[in-house]
């Protein structure tokens, strides 16, 4: 049976007047959505039970974040300017730092870390570090949230620490099975439950600390966490602690270099030097040096920098953590491979808007109300 076009087909396909109308609608472009207006975002304040809530017991989506957040910055998606030291000729010992950044990505935020090193606070029973981290929006700049930043802090360097162990052992090729902690606090607790949450585990685990009372607390740390096939030491001087591992993270508050030889180093350790200035240039010369960023980190006397003073060169270094995950960078079995990381600021960004956006996507954010108030320009 043959079926033929509708009276209303055959009239479009005939009269011009249909055509046309036909033909400018599908030519004629839809108009374009209006732009969003722009407004002041709320300010928001995060405390440190959620940010700890938020982070604990994700530390390998962490690490991945930060391996992200590494890529980001090297392919310069980051604004990542000089740390800013803010010191004390009463107090030669304390330090408060600014941390400012902007990265780009999914993220898309700015921001700046305030955070503060007040050793003597230790004795006092109060933590080392405290610190808040200010959340800017990208497109007006206003803040829109202070959070507790010293979990976060902990919370990035830790990550960054077991990135960097994971990285550089692959591009090795040989996986430790002995660990020393050279400083037993915060820090060193925190790169422990990263390293063994990302799969890490040690046969042996040293422990060295200037305060005895800080060794105890980490080894009975440690015995909590750890059934009793695992090696557990406590050692009298750095020389024994550095030869017992494989693996030496260094989480000191040092200001300076007190670890002097390089022949405590002759068994090729990976050295986590976190804490940055423990090393004395000479071990630095006689070992595979990488670093996260080199302009960050061969500043402020650390002790790369110390390195880069003594021989007027960089050519000690060879390369970024960045460099060895592309495969840019090579790392010989026959010396020591030290990775010493400055600490990026975006780091902190990333980790901080992660913990705001789980946050607000939980209905949990205490936004204070008119925190912004003079908002018109002529009242």
């Amino acid at each position: 049976m043959n079926v033929s076009r509708s009276t209303t087909e055959e009239s479009a396909m005939t009269d011009p007047t249909t055509i046309a109308t036909a033909t400018a609608t599908a030519t004629t472009p839809s108009p374009s959505p209006s732009p969003s207006p722009i407004t002041v975002p709320p300010f928001a304040v995060i405390p440190g039970a959620q940010v700890q809530h938020i982070l604990q017991g994700r530390e390998r989506q962490i690490v991945e974040l930060v391996e992200d957040t590494y890529r980001l910055h090297a392919a310069g998606q980051s604004v990542n300017p000089p740390s800013y030291f803010l010191r004390f000729p009463d107090r030669p010992t304390a330090r408060i730092i600014a941390l400012p950044a902007s990265i780009g990505g999914q993220a898309r935020v700015d921001g700046i870390k305030w955070i503060s090193s007040f050793p003597d606070n230790v004795q006092a029973g109060l933590p080392r570090a405290s610190a808040v981290l200010i959340l800017n929006d990208h497109d007006t700049g206003y803040p829109f949230a202070c959070l507790e930043s010293s979990i976060i802090s902990a919370t990035r360097t830790a990550a960054m620490a077991a990135s960097a162990a994971h990285t550089l052992i692959r591009a090795r090729g040989t996986r430790p099975r002995r660990i020393g902690f050279f400083g037993t606090g915060l820090i060193a607790r925190y790169v422990h439950t990263f390293l063994t949450a990302t799969g890490w585990s040690f046969d042996e685990i040293g422990v060295h600390d200037t305060s005895a009372d800080s060794a105890a607390g980490f080894e009975s740390y440690l015995r909590s966490t750890h059934d009793a096939t695992t090696r557990i030491t406590v050692h009298d001087s750095p020389e024994q602690l550095i030869r017992s591992g494989d693996l030496v993270v260094f989480a000191t508050i040092a200001g300076r270099p007190h670890v002097p030889d390089p022949a405590w180093f002759d068994h090729n350790p990976l050295v986590l030097h976190v804490s940055l200035r423990d090393l004395a240039p000479e071990i630095i010369l006689a070992s595979t040096n990488i670093v996260d960023d080199v302009e960050h980190c061969l500043k402020a006397d650390t002790s790369p920098h110390l390195a880069e003073q003594l021989t007027g060169n960089r050519d000690f270094l060879a390369g970024t953590l960045h460099d060895v995950m592309a495969g840019r960078a090579a790392l010989p079995a026959d010396r020591p491979v030290v990775f010493s990381p400055f600490g990026l600021g975006v780091l902190d960004l990333a980790i901080g808007k992660h913990v705001y956006d789980a946050v607000t996507d939980a209905g949990q954010l205490h936004v204070i109300d008119d925190f912004f108030h003079e908002l018109r320009r002529y009242g």
